[in-house]
């Protein structure tokens, strides 16, 4: 008989991590995940280079965001565009296109991420594909 050990606290040192290239100047260090032993959320850490912006896109689990550094815009579809400073916190529920920017031309930015599914999806607005975001992990 075979015994499962139960997942053990652990603590990620993300600058030992590996990262992963999304492509369009977006870099994602994945944090929390199933093969940690994680049930309920994963998350993570996205860097967007001087400029970038990622498409307009929404997901089917609620997600939240902390900006860590650098100067960012929440930009919302149908709602004004939101300016976030470090510490600034979005929550957004599922299925709502929204995307983030970049706004300085000379420094990164970095965002903290949070989904509350571990089968959480993207969905491009522009393009109705949807992928899992796991799979912009193994890039």
């Amino acid at each position: 008989m075979t015994t499962l050990s139960a997942p053990r606290p652990t603590v990620l040192r993300p600058t030992e991590l590996k990262s992963y290239d999304r492509g369009g100047g977006a870099r994602t260090t994945p944090l929390v995940s199933p093969s940690l032993g994680a049930t309920g959320f994963i998350n993570g850490i996205t860097e967007f280079g001087p400029g970038v912006a990622i498409p307009f896109h929404s997901h089917n689990c609620e997600e939240s965001v902390m900006l860590l550094e650098g100067h960012a815009m929440m930009d919302m579809e149908g709602q004004e565009a939101i300016a976030l400073n470090p510490q600034d916190t979005t929550w957004i529920p599922p299925n709502v296109s929204h995307r983030f920017r970049n706004l300085s031309e000379t420094e990164p930015m970095k965002i903290f991420w949070t989904y509350a599914s571990l089968q959480a999806t993207r969905t491009v607005t522009a393009t109705g594909e949807t992928r899992p975001v796991s799979a912009e992990h193994q890039r």
